[in-house]
């Protein structure tokens, strides 16, 4: 019995140390200084660089952990409506608060890829399989298979599936005599906690866990009084939070964008990750354009083989022929409304395609279906593996020479990252903080926004939030209270709208007294207080040049030019 335990600690400990020391490698260009590099994805690694500085705020400030004005101000940013990532900011709100929010971000990917590809680990080797080695395999598609690896360039939401798990070993544990009461409270927790980590994630384990129920009639009657305490519990746990999501300030219907857009082409199922040792961005931007973030597939033709292999080996297991039903309506839900074999390239209308007009299913972007496709694959890997042990020798030779040229080509290359400037002094040094009053706001040109204002959504967010400032990158409202259909842009103003007039056509307009007034009423609804021209953008001159004909000749300071509004 010892010798077997100690056998049993050195199998966890050699699976854990190789997942963190896969996710090492992925996040190596990372780890000299997080602050001057950034990802592909600049939009998204900005969002994300602020939700872990407004859980540092929320632990250190008193802040409330569903709105915050730091952002958008003076309307505020309703969190609950946003991916905060509560359940992560708020603990590693300490690391935050000593190095800032970049290293929290890698510090998010490196744990929610590891913890993750460990906690299925855990599932499958304590619950599901008694082979070492199909565990780890099954650990390892989970937590680093090409989709959740490609979610890292920007959206490290996704990488954290590591609560995924103990959700489901709690729905199994509720088919046990006496486990109503326990299992179900235990249950109702994690799911309170995965709320709070990725809602998304949630969604689509409730629609697979549906679709095992219809595949699979594992006297689910059993499950139905453990699922109501769970259900109770998480209600009572998310009452306020969700109430606020949807009826709180900030608030908003539906998204900004097809959630298709991104559909799962076809091609990109049996295709080679294109950040992998076999991969190739030529095929990879073919298949499925430019947004690494949206490669939600790309198994590769050996894992392909290998997950159809491994559902004919366990076919005659009526769980495993349910996970297979449930993964096959999930991918093809991934699809979107039509079959495309590249994304440019259309076969006719897929056959799922009426599920994008479902209540809470119409908010999916549906590549992310893919993902849940791609978790179930591994646990089927992880089944076959374990049912290898007793094939013939040339069998289980096969099988697992099979699995190893499966594998090997999808190694994963690091993360990409490029280099990004420094903050400037005035930031870094905090020199506005003498000037700025209670009440008001940093006014940063050009304002935090997608694509036109990173750098600035990047340095709030690495000034910790410090100042409040109008604008950002988020969901919200269009213009609240009459129409609140959600928008990446906040409501619109008129120096907004000026600046990004400039940028588009590179002409400074003469103003007259009327834009004079329009830009000083933005001002005063900001309660600007100091107003921040940022280095090296796009038309900077010419944005300059009509700021200074309203508010006068700014100040350098640290790196960038100040206008004291003596409000």
């Amino acid at each position: 019995m010892c010798v077997k335990w100690i056998s049993a600690r050195w199998a966890d400990a050699a699976a854990l140390t190789s997942y963190l020391l896969l996710a090492v490698w992925l996040v190596r260009e990372l780890w000299d200084d997080p602050s001057r590099r950034q990802f592909h994805n600049q939009d998204d690694s900005g969002f994300f660089l602020a939700m872990m500085a407004h859980g540092e705020r929320v632990v250190f400030h008193g802040e409330s952990p569903f709105f915050t004005t730091q952002l958008n101000f003076p309307d505020g940013i309703n969190l609950m409506a946003n991916t905060s990532m509560l359940a992560v900011s708020i603990p590693l709100a300490p690391l935050t608060h000593l190095k800032g929010p970049a290293w929290t971000v890698v510090a998010l990917i490196f744990l929610g890829l590891a913890g993750t590809a460990t906690a299925w680990w855990w599932l499958l080797s304590r619950h599901l399989v008694d082979s070492k080695v199909a565990a780890w395999i099954g650990g390892l598609w989970a937590g680093f298979a090409p989709g959740f690896v490609a979610h890292a360039n920007g959206q490290p939401n996704f990488t954290a599936g590591f609560v995924i798990p103990f959700i489901v070993w709690q729905v199994i544990r509720l088919r046990e005599p006496g486990r109503t009461w326990r299992s179900g409270a235990l249950l109702g927790v994690l799911v309170a906690v995965q709320v709070f980590v990725n809602e998304e994630f949630l969604l689509l384990l409730a629609i697979a866990l549906a679709l095992v129920a219809v595949g699979f009639i594992f006297s689910w009657r059993q499950c139905l009084p453990g699922l109501a305490v769970g259900a109770g519990v998480a209600v009572v746990l998310l009452a306020y939070p969700l109430y606020f999501q949807f009826f709180g300030a900030g608030h908003y219907s539906g998204v900004p964008f097809r959630v298709d857009q991104y559909a799962t082409p076809l091609g990109s199922i049996a295709a080679y990750p294109r950040r992998s040792i076999a991969g190739s961005e030529e095929i990879a931007r073919q298949v499925t354009g430019g947004s690494v973030l949206e490669d939600s597939m790309f198994w590769g033709p050996g894992i392909c083989l290998m997950v159809i292999v491994s559902v004919a080996v366990l076919w005659r297991s009526m769980a495993a022929r349910a996970l297979a039903f449930a993964g096959f309506v999930l991918l093809v839900m991934s699809f979107g409304h039509e079959l495309r074999l590249t994304r440019t390239s259309t076969l006719g209308p897929a056959p799922l395609g009426w599920t994008q007009h479902v209540p809470l299913v119409d908010l999916v972007t549906t590549p992310r279906f893919g993902l849940a496709t791609t978790t179930i694959a591994g646990v089927l890997l992880a089944l076959a593996a374990d049912r290898a042990r007793h094939f013939p020798r040339l069998g289980r030779g096969a099988f697992w020479a099979g699995m190893a040229l499966a594998l090997i080509p999808m190694f994963p290359l690091p993360l990409p990252t490029s280099q990004t400037r420094s903050v400037p002094a005035y930031f870094t040094q905090e020199m506005w903080r003498p000037v700025l009053k209670d009440g008001q706001s940093v006014v940063l040109v050009p304002l935090p926004a997608m694509v036109t204002g990173r750098d600035s959504m990047r340095i709030a967010a690495l000034s910790k939030l410090a100042f409040p400032t109008p604008r950002g990158y988020f969901l919200g409202p269009v213009d609240p209270p009459r129409d609140n259909t959600g928008t990446w842009f906040g409501e619109p103003r008129y120096t907004v709208t000026l600046i990004e007039q400039i940028r588009k056509t590179g002409i400074a307009p003469a103003l007259g007294a009327d834009e004079h007034r329009a830009i000083q009423a933005d001002l005063d609804y900001w309660h600007a207080g100091v107003v921040v021209l940022l280095p090296n953008w796009n038309k900077r001159t010419q944005v300059r040049l009509v700021l200074t004909s309203v508010l006068g000749e700014p100040s350098p300071m640290g790196g960038v030019e100040v206008w004291h509004t003596n409000r």
